[in-house]
């Protein structure tokens, strides 16, 4: 008699298929990162990689021009607050346009330290200009500064530490936009987004009282303060809903993350240094046509 064993065969389904286990492990830890994290594509990295490089470009073409005026001026502060944009500048041209490093796990370590470097850098010089410009001696050069920076410093000096005990010590994914569950990452955000945001409103407050004296008369400070509390407003409002899982809260912070990183370098360019070095252009072209004027070039317009 002969024996059935069909029986006891498992179905057809449930064989293993004889594979190349070689090639099966590359395909497995190629494929891997893109499934375990979450990509923006090439696309994303374009729209924040594209005006980095064209800030990046922008300060290049006038840095031979500028470090002339800066050394012609002398000026403590805005030489240090240009070295400061310009290493601003370099990180977040390297952060914009290494957003893939998320997508790979092997290079995790090194997109997190990439990323508290690159934030280090930006939340320094934001923090060192208000700190600067609030000063009642705030024009008085070199000792000023130092005390700015003792201040910004500190307070950076923590916020980052805090940050990196978070992610390297408690693996808080604040830097992987992929993980969007996890309540650590976003109440550490909205309370860094709530104290930026009580600062700006603060200086505004002050600026509608009766202390505002005690404030820098300069226009452009108070545009950018009501800028950045807006921005801050926004930000802290979709951290806030992205804490509790809503999933416009998650859009509405990605977009301001796109918008800080890809206007707000531009933005101090434009309000606090670009007036220094087209100052001397200014008064050079004054000069040339008061000159022209004394020489009777505009006599025949008046006629």
């Amino acid at each position: 008699m002969v024996n059935d064993q069909s029986h006891y065969l498992p179905p057809a389904g449930d064989i293993p298929a004889i594979i190349d286990t070689r090639n099966h492990d590359t395909l497995s830890s190629s494929s891997a990162p893109f499934s375990q994290y979450k990509c923006h594509g090439l696309w994303y990295t374009a729209i924040l990689s594209i005006p980095a490089v064209l800030f990046v470009l922008y300060l290049g073409f006038h840095l031979k021009k500028n470090i002339k005026k800066l050394r012609h001026r002398r000026s403590h502060v805005m030489i240090t607050y240009y070295i400061l944009l310009w290493f601003s500048a370099t990180l977040n041209l390297t952060w914009c346009s290494l957003q893939v490093w998320q997508c790979i796990p092997v290079k995790e370590l090194s997109w997190n330290l990439l990323s508290l470097l690159t934030a280090l850098a930006t939340l320094c010089l934001e923090i060192s200009l208000v700190a600067f410009l609030l000063q009642e001696s705030y024009a008085t050069g070199l000792e000023a500064l130092t005390h700015t920076f003792i201040i910004s410093g500190l307070i950076v000096g923590a916020d980052i530490l805090l940050k990196a005990v978070c992610v390297f010590g408690f693996h808080v994914p604040l830097f992987i936009d992929g993980d969007t569950t996890d309540r650590g990452k976003w109440g550490l955000w909205t309370v860094d987004q709530l104290l930026l945001t009580c600062t700006y409103g603060y200086i505004l407050f002050v600026h509608y009282s009766t202390w505002r004296d005690k404030l820098p008369p300069r226009p452009a400070f108070y545009n950018y303060v009501v800028v950045m509390f807006v921005v801050t407003g926004i930000a802290l409002f979709g951290c806030g809903l992205a804490a509790f899982g809503v999933g416009f809260g998650l859009w509405l912070y990605s977009f301001v993350v796109i918008c800080y990183h890809t206007l707000y370098l531009p933005f101090v360019y434009i309000t606090f240094l670009s007036d220094f070095f087209q100052e001397e252009d200014l008064l050079l072209d004054n000069a040339y046509y008061s000159e022209m004027k004394d020489a009777g070039f505009f006599d025949s317009d008046l006629e």
